[in-house]
């Protein structure tokens, strides 16, 4: 299977990713891809050939491998791998259609008709709920994924010996799997990077959904807030001094806004 073409198209994603998604990003590549390709296929590379059962019944051996292995874990990865990559796509197809529109729009308007959107590559509107869905998406096939493999093969574990007693096999057969240690260690490792994209996927949506609710009811607070400050009477009304209330003494008059003149003569 050819993973750098699929690596080069989801580096695209980078630009219209959060941090948590380049995080998430690199994750993928360096720990699963990477060690699916180098490591994991290489050591269930010889699994059939080298599953050995203490009888020469004819048949018995792969109908053991069959019961104990009903799907091999190097396949289940590789879909695995597959489908939690490509909602990423999503992002950059909805981008591309975003272009296409704005090109659309100004062959038909001209060059100078304002912009239908202000940022190709911002989050906004349906380009968010994308990102958003594509998020929970991800999330949703890692965790199916791993509870296949717990029901499948119970807490992830790769036992030494099975014991078989399925037809056609004569009576109960022991069968031994070959590098059980180092299939484990894989399988934990596989699962916990899967865990920890589950977590960073799941990171990334509450910071979505808490940043576009904070930019939603942040106006709303300051509007309440300045409604609030105009209801409040003023504790200090503006005055006006004014000089010919009386021009033969020279006494000023002090007029409050809204309100009768008040004589300072009047006062002792």
């Amino acid at each position: 299977m050819n993973w750098a073409f699929l690596q080069g198209i989801l580096s695209g994603v980078n630009k219209y990713s959060t941090a948590l998604s380049r995080i998430w990003l690199s994750v993928v590549f360096i720990f699963r891809v990477l060690v699916y390709v180098v490591a994991a296929e290489d050591v269930w590379d010889d699994e059939q050939k080298d599953f050995i059962c203490n009888t020469r019944q004819p048949g018995c051996p792969n109908v053991c491998y069959d019961e104990f292995f009903p799907v091999s874990h190097v396949r289940l990865w590789a879909l695995q791998l597959i489908l939690v990559t490509c909602p990423s796509l999503l992002v950059v197809m909805h981008v591309a259609y975003r272009q296409e529109r704005e090109r659309k729009h100004r062959l038909k308007h001209g060059p100078n008709a304002p912009a239908l959107y202000n940022d190709l590559r911002k989050k906004r509107g349906g380009l968010w709920w994308t990102y958003l869905l594509s998020l929970i998406f991800k999330a949703a096939v890692d965790s199916g994924f791993l509870y296949i493999f717990h029901h499948l093969y119970q807490d992830y574990d790769m036992p030494r010996v099975v014991a078989c007693s399925v037809q056609p096999c004569p009576h109960t057969v022991d069968c031994y799997i070959s590098r059980p240690t180092e299939k484990k260690i894989f399988t934990y490792f596989m699962v916990a990077t899967a865990a920890l994209c589950i977590l960073l996927n799941l990171s990334e949506v509450t910071y979505l959904v808490g940043k576009r609710c904070m930019e939603v009811l942040a106006p709303r607070h300051r509007h309440r807030k300045s409604q609030r400050r105009h209801r409040l009477p003023d504790p200090c009304p503006p005055y006006v001094v004014s000089q010919g209330g009386h021009p033969q003494d020279g006494n000023s008059v002090l007029i409050k806004a809204g309100s009768a003149p008040v004589d300072e003569g009047g006062y002792p």
